[in-house]
């Protein structure tokens, strides 16, 4: 088995996923998937006629996002017209996925070039999105699945994590996020989004809330509740009920809100890839390389608590232990996750999410997983670290996970 090397990543800020109060929110999803593969071609000299392939990363694939948003951005950055491009769905793993199935393809040495990313736009209107499961009644009565905010507030109660205990968490990844980006932690991978006329439509982050405190995040409202009872149809259960049905003693606790929750974000990363061979004939130095990648399923009903088993299993491909990995990236969807993940595996808090993470910064959903690969990259480099972690819950109760190596 061969390598696959990291060559460079980038990333746009995440705008603020409002139709009509997000900086980005008026750009089609496709200028902003090519404004990082554009960038990724500027920076590292590529010719885009090598590029094998581009691998895409988009959850909601509908109206604008659909119809192969990898494929179309590529066009639209300019790409040649040989560097193909496909667009994948694993809900909110999409971008780890989509950077795993590029260093297989150079692993195996069926490509040589590859580019990853991911684009979403949560400003976009979602027509045609169903819930999860797609309304089918004979799996809803397999495997009941409810609205991920509510399979978070269950979480939390069956854990028995109290409020005030992910409040701070949450805090901590502002102050983190406010730290990171007054020192430029995030500058090497961060690009500006230009409008087509040219101006700068979004160079900074957008979403981060500097100061937030626990007593400030005490005063919010709990989000779910009232989502907790809604039903789709006359007919159909309500998402309360969906949890209810496999886990029928639990009274859900609702303790997450706006502010322990992800951020609803616009934004695209990318990621590129080459061979061992390729890289050296071109001149390409590779800045990291993957030791090993994962995937893991669990319950479909709670759905985000695949992430520590998705640890164990890439750590295990790996044949590292806890405590090789210097950098730990866990998608923050909802503080609860962050807080398990910690807890399960007894990790040192000051290696997990140490630029903060998805309260803080937003989660555009296809996008995050290229985004925290990226971010864990400069965090090695930063603080000479050598092993990070990367992985996070999706849709359905899964979980991709990827080791990589700084060169």
């Amino acid at each position: 088995m061969g390598e696959a090397l990291i060559i460079d990543t980038c990333r746009t800020p995440r705008g603020i996923g409002k139709a009509g109060k997000g900086a980005l929110s008026h750009l089609h999803p496709q200028h902003l998937g090519s404004t990082v593969l554009r960038a990724l071609a500027d920076r590292t000299g590529i010719n885009t006629a090598d590029v094998d392939d581009v691998i895409w990363g988009t959850s909601s694939q509908v109206c604008e996002q659909g119809g192969d948003l990898g494929r179309m951005s590529a066009l639209d950055a300019g790409y040649d017209i040989r560097a193909s491009g496909v667009t994948l769905d694993r809900f909110c793993g999409s971008g780890i996925t989509s950077a795993n199935l590029a260093a297989q393809a150079v692993m195996s040495g069926m490509e040589d070039l590859v580019v990853s990313g991911g684009t979403e736009m949560m400003s976009l209107p979602k027509k045609g999105v169903l819930p999860m499961g797609a309304n089918n009644p004979h799996l809803q009565e397999i495997h009941p699945q409810s609205h991920q905010g509510v399979c978070a507030d269950a979480i939390a109660t069956l854990e028995g994590i109290s409020r005030q205990t992910l409040d701070e968490l949450a805090a901590l990844s502002q102050s983190r996020a406010q730290r990171a980006i007054e020192e430029g932690r995030f500058s090497r991978s961060l690009v500006p989004v230009h409008n087509p006329d040219g101006t700068i439509a979004l160079d900074r982050e957008e979403f981060p809330r500097p100061g937030t405190t626990v007593e400030s995040l005490s005063s919010l409202q709990p989000s779910f509740p009232k989502i907790a009872d809604y039903r789709h149809t006359e007919d159909s259960k309500s998402f309360r009920e969906l949890i209810n049905q496999k886990y029928t003693d639990l009274a859900i606790e609702h303790v997450h809100h706006a502010g322990n929750s992800s951020g609803v974000v616009d934004g695209s990363a990318a990621i590129l890839w080459a061979s061992p061979n390729y890289a050296k004939a071109q001149g390409l130095k590779a800045r990291a390389r993957v030791v090993a990648c994962a995937n893991m399923g669990d319950c479909p009903t709670l759905m985000l608590n695949a992430p520590v088993p998705a640890a164990h299993k890439v750590l295990q491909k790996a044949g590292l232990t806890i405590n090789d990995i210097d950098v730990w990236e866990i998608n923050e969807a909802f503080a609860v996750v962050s807080e398990k993940f910690q807890r399960d595996l007894n990790l040192d808090r000051e290696k997990v999410n140490i630029n903060g993470a998805a309260m803080a910064l937003g989660h555009p959903i296809g996008a995050t997983g290229a985004m925290l690969i990226g971010t864990a990259l400069d965090e090695l480099e930063r603080c000479d670290g050598q092993f990070a972690l990367i992985t996070m819950c999706a849709g359905g109760g899964m979980a991709p996970a990827v080791i990589i190596e700084r060169v």
